[in-house]
């Protein structure tokens, strides 16, 4: 249950976020909108975006990531804009490319670390991903730590155990003008 005293804290699988939507609706996220959404008229006390940079990065480009990197052009930087426009703060870092060419980008730690760090002064803490990695992370704000956890995700792509143990899920296809249909790279 919302309630509008609640103070929310929203952490965001980007790399998770970018590939479903444009993977299975063809489209890309508002993150304006989302975030308004997810909110639901309580304070927003903190969003936070874990995002991977390619651009820079040798030879990072102009490969397909597929484990997680938005593309790499002078559209990444847009994109951070976009972001941040949308007052989201950024944790960036760096993809890693490792001998013979295997690349790994992602920030579940960092993500999973931040949310607990922060969880002491949220009344509810909205983990935007479907990943079931995070299953261990959502039992331990609910039951650790008292909170409420809200899990946002697109149905299709989120493990099923995530909406089952997170105390409430968002279909984020299901959040009004959330998705921007149309060019997708």
């Amino acid at each position: 249950m919302k309630l509008k005293e609640q103070r929310v804290g929203i952490f965001i699988d980007i790399q998770n976020l970018y590939h479903s939507a444009k993977n299975l609706y063809k489209a890309r996220v508002n993150y304006k909108e989302l975030i308004k959404g997810l909110v639901g008229g309580r304070k927003l006390i903190r969003a936070v975006a874990y995002v991977v940079k390619t651009e820079g990065v040798e030879g990072a480009a102009p490969v397909d990531l597929g484990a997680g990197a938005v593309p790499s052009s002078g559209r990444e930087a847009a994109f951070f804009d976009a972001l941040k426009q949308a007052d989201i703060e950024l944790r960036m870092k760096d993809i890693q490319i490792y001998p013979g060419g295997m690349k790994k980008a992602d920030w579940d730690v960092g993500m999973a670390v931040d949310a607990i760090r922060m969880a002491s002064f949220l009344d509810a803490v909205v983990l935007v991903t479907g990943d079931g990695d995070f299953l261990p992370l959502v039992d331990y704000l609910k039951w650790g730590m008292g909170r409420v956890v809200e899990v946002a995700a697109f149905s299709r792509t989120a493990s099923g155990k995530m909406k089952e143990e997170a105390d409430e899920f968002t279909a984020i296809e299901e959040i009004p003008r959330a998705l921007l249909r149309g060019r997708t790279s």
